[in-house]
Parts: C-alpha cells; sequence; structure tokens
C-alpha cells in the first residue's frame, strides 16, 4: 500500500452551505466519487447509528451510557422531558451568572482548573474567540511549578474567579491544582470558597466539597457527555460567557451544522466526507497520519483540540466484536502560514505518509478594540498582509498537490463563534461516523484509564520506599538493595525514576556511581 505516485482532481463537488457559512472542498483529495460509493453500505449502518444516538440508545456500551453531546445545542431532540429541561436550566444558569460576575465587576480574571476536555475545549474557544470579558488562565496539568508561574501572573488573587471542572471530582491533576490553588489563597490571607465555582457530577466528591465549603456555585455535568465533547456544556459555556463570547452565536453555528450533515446523501454530507476520506486513505493506502494547518493565529490550538478529539475517540486496539483492531488516526499541526518555514517542507519534500486538511477563514471578527485598520494596510501596493495569508493556504495546498500529497480545504466566510461553534460540530460528527465505519467504541477510553491506574502505582511504590528509608534512617542502599528490601524484582522500571525523583525533591540523598543500578541513596 501506498499513496499513488500522482494524485488525480477529484470529481466531488465543494459543499458551501449558507447559514453555516462554511465550505469543505475535496478538489486536491486525491479521492473520487468511486472511492466512497465503495463503502456506501457501512455509511448506511453509520447513518442509522448516528440517528439512533440522537435519539437516546444506549451508544457507549462499555459504560452503559447514552451519549448526548448533540443535545447541548439543540436540547428539543434530547429524549426525555427531564433531559431537555436540565440542559435548558443549565444555560440558563450559566448566562444569569456570568451576566451577574460581569456586571459586578468584582472580578478582573478567571483561572480554569481541568485536565483533558475539561481544559482544552474552554482554552481553544478563549483563544479563537478572546471577547470583551475577563482574562482566561489554565491549568490543566499536576505541574506544581506551571501554576506557580501562572499565580505568579495574577496580582491580585482576590479578584480571581477560580472555576474548578471535573465529573467525577476524583481526578488527581484537576484535585491537586485545586488544592495547591487553595493553599495559595490561604497564604494570601484570603477566603478560597468566595472565589470558587464548580463544574461537576451530581453527588461527586467536588460537589460535596463545593456544597460543604459553601462555593460561589455549582454547574452540572452529565454521564452522557464525555470530556473531549463537552465544550458545549457548562464546561465550555461558562468560561465562554465569562469572556464575553457569544455563546447563543456558538450553539447555533453547531446546530447548523448537525442539521447539515444528518442528509444520508453521503457526497451532500461534509461530515461524512471527511470520515469516509480518513477511512479510505487508511484502508487503501495505509495512511493513518493527519495533518492540520489552520490559517489563523487564532486557531493555533486547533490541532490539538482535535488530536484529543479524534484520537481519544478512535484509537483502539480492539473493535465492537472485541477483535484486535490497533487502529486510529495520528493528529498532528501548528499553524500556517507559521509552517511555511518549519514542517511543511517534509510534507513537500519527504514521506508521503500523511493527508492534510487546510482550514481557513476568509475574515474574522476583532475585538482588539485598537489598531483594527491593520487587516486593510497595504504591504505592497494594492496587497494586504491577509492577502497573503490566503495566498500561502492555496499555494500550499497546490504545492502538496503536485508532489502528489493529498489535502483537504475547510474554509468560513468568517472566524466567530458561530463558524467555531460549526467547527467543532463538524469534527464531533465525522468522529461518530468514523467510528461506525470502522466499527470501534468512539465513547470511551480504556487506554487512558490505564495510565491513571498506572500513575497511582507510582505514588504507592513511593510511599513504600519512603516508608523504607524511615526505618533505615541514615544508611545508604543501592538500587538493588532497596529493590530487595521491598521485594520487588530489580528490573522494576519504576524503582529507580521513584528514586530519583525522592533525591531531588530533597527527600533523599543521591550518590552517583558509574553503573546506574550502583547508586546509592540514603534518607
Amino acid at each position: 500500500m501506498g499513496l499513488p505516485g500522482t494524485l488525480v482532481r477529484s470529481d466531488i463537488e465543494p459543499l458551501y452551505h449558507p447559514e453555516v457559512g462554511g465550505l469543505l472542498d475535496l478538489g486536491l483529495s486525491g479521492l473520487v466519487k468511486s472511492d466512497f460509493e465503495a463503502i456506501r453500505k457501512r455509511f448506511d449502518q453509520a447513518f442509522l447509528e448516528l440517528r439512533a444516538l440522537e435519539e437516546g440508545e444506549i451508544a457507549n456500551q462499555d459504560e452503559q451510557r447514552m451519549v448526548g453531546h448533540y443535545w447541548l445545542r439543540c436540547p428539543e431532540r434530547a429524549p426525555s422531558s427531564e433531559l431537555r429541561d436540565s440542559i435548558n436550566a443549565a444555560r440558563e444558569e450559566v448566562v444569569q451568572f456570568s451576566k451577574k460576575i460581569l456586571s459586578a465587576g468584582e472580578f478582573e480574571s478567571v483561572l480554569v482548573i481541568g485536565i483533558g476536555g475539561s481544559a482544552l475545549g474552554p482554552q481553544f474557544v478563549y483563544d479563537a474567540l478572546k471577547g470583551s470579558g475577563l482574562k482566561l488562565f489554565f491549568s490543566d496539568n499536576t505541574d506544581a511549578e506551571g501554576l506557580q508561574d501562572t499565580l505568579s501572573t495574577i496580582v491580585d488573587l482576590s479578584k480571581l474567579l477560580v472555576l474548578v471542572i471535573s465529573k467525577s471530582g476524583g481526578t488527581k491533576e484537576t484535585r491537586n491544582g485545586m488544592l495547591l490553588v487553595k493553599e495559595a489563597f490561604r497564604e494570601s490571607g484570603l477566603s478560597f470558597h468566595e472565589n470558587a465555582v464548580a463544574i461537576t457530577g451530581e453527588g461527586s466528591a467536588l460537589a460535596a466539597i463545593a456544597g460543604e465549603e459553601g462555593w460561589l456555585a455549582s454547574f452540572p455535568m452529565w454521564d452522557w457527555v464525555g470530556g473531549r465533547t463537552s465544550v458545549m456544556s457548562a464546561v465550555g459555556l461558562l468560561p465562554a460567557a465569562l469572556q464575553g463570547a457569544d455563546t447563543e452565536a456558538f450553539l447555533d453555528g453547531a446546530k447548523k451544522m448537525d442539521e447539515w450533515t444528518r442528509t444520508d446523501e453521503f457526497l451532500r454530507n461534509p461530515a461524512a466526507l471527511l470520515a469516509g476520506a480518513w477511512c479510505i486513505y487508511n484502508e487503501q493506502y495505509g495512511v493513518t497520519n493527519m495533518v492540520v494547518l489552520p490559517y489563523r493565529d487564532r486557531l493555533l490550538l486547533m490541532s490539538r483540540y482535535l488530536q484529543q478529539l479524534v484520537m481519544e475517540s478512535i484509537g483502539k486496539s480492539h473493535d465492537r466484536d472485541g477483535k484486535p483492531h490497533f487502529g486510529g488516526i495520528s493528529v498532528f499541526g501548528n499553524k500556517g502560514s507559521t509552517d511555511q518555514h518549519a514542517f511543511v517542507q517534509q510534507l513537500r519534500d519527504g514521506r508521503r505518509d500523511f493527508h492534510a486538511t487546510l482550514i481557513s477563514a476568509l475574515s474574522a471578527e476583532s475585538n482588539a478594540g485598537r489598531f483594527v485598520g491593520l487587516t486593510n494596510y497595504e504591504v505592497e501596493k494594492g496587497v494586504t498582509a491577509d492577502d497573503y495569508l490566503n495566498g500561502f493556504c492555496l499555494g500550499t495546498r497546490q504545492a502538496l498537490f503536485d508532489a502528489a500529497r493529498p489535502s483537504l480545504l475547510l474554509q468560513f466566510d468568517c472566524l466567530n463563534a458561530h463558524s467555531l461553534g460549526a467547527a467543532i460540530a463538524l469534527y464531533e460528527r465525522a468522529v461518530s461516523l468514523y467510528a461506525t465505519l470502522v466499527n470501534v467504541n468512539a465513547y470511551h477510553q480504556p487506554g487512558v484509564e490505564a495510565g491513571k491506574k498506572a500513575a497511582g502505582e507510582v505514588v504507592a511504590l513511593q510511599k513504600r520506599v519512603e516508608g523504607f528509608f524511615a526505618e533505615n534512617a541514615g544508611k545508604g542502599f543501592t538500587v538493588t538493595e532497596v529493590a530487595r528490601g521491598l521485594d520487588l524484582d530489580s528490573s522494576d522500571s519504576y524503582l529507580f525514576y521513584v528514586l530519583r525523583h525522592l533525591s531531588h525533591t530533597g527527600r533523599l540523598t543521591e550518590k552517583q556511581s558509574q553503573a546506574v543500578t550502583e547508586w546509592s541513596f540514603s534518607s
């Protein structure tokens, strides 16, 4: 397998929807109608399953859960009045709370503490839309130094609103971030609960803490919304509203895209064309790398956002029948035209093991308020900077095609809240369809859970190591001797690095020697 030496121009017409203001063009993809016709029956099944999912059927069989992120922008499609009322109530609570916060003027900035989609979604929206409201900061790791750097840029913590986002309340990274920020407030002589807001599941550990401590507010997370598709719940809507973004337009853009992509005519359905292209590239040519090149600075995080959405959803070791699968699409990218001077060199002349998606917006709504005339400033006679941006996008697309590197073009009339919602919805629906085409469960993440379990094992071993040295205070031991003392295999992959971590955090002393296994550690 492999891509052909030359690519044919596609006979698939570009798709455009005026209410969405979006266009998808497969003209230089190297794919033709017959490629898609060959998987027509699989498309029929994919459309059937997506309809059933939207109607409330259990779509995540492993966890016996409905999958309802599509209802978030169209509550009337939810399968029960209880769910519809819950979604509408949460929306209204977000609107009223954010209005209250912005009008009161007591806060200047927001710190979002979360992990995965609970942080990346809001951060992507913040970067893409900016806004005239509060400034947002993010803590999405259990890195104390990183959080310290973030907090150090905030002059007055009393004017910092803290959003803690965790469905279960037990996610270690988020819990750790919350505890560190609490400590920073305590050191500053401030009451954390007066500035804290929870976004969490009903009855969670975080909900209990927020209730017991009297936090400012608490907003819902539902078990039928996964983290990577939660940006249109309170997880994304509250930070967006606080930054001053148009959340109604954001939701409406997604709703309009959903409506466009419900058609079973797959050659007229942009989500189906994306999913089908991924499938054909994979199965016919063995190409599983997708490069995302957004041609707007504000879309820098789009490749990271799609990394999580696509790779966490479809990178699975087994299919839904339990058979080995080991499939997925590796998503990477940066932004254009920056990449003209970076990895586009390899894309054009190096390995032919990828397909690219170029994403552009013909204009962008500006909330800057200053220097707005720069968009029309002529850097050459009759030529603006954005003329060059458009030129680099289209030129790169053609250059890739000439070198037999396939690409797709996604273009929006304007980068704003409406088009951003539409873009996110497009990829959410493409992932849903693709998962059925390749027969995987897009809505669980066993690999993520395995990593969490392994992290717990490392921390548990660290506690045992500290206990060992407490019992043998003042004595030195090699790695092998520590392993023997703890009844571990001397080749344990964690032990040496746990010892190094403890020595570099001041809890042990490290004495190096020529052979790593003979390094000595003491308390």
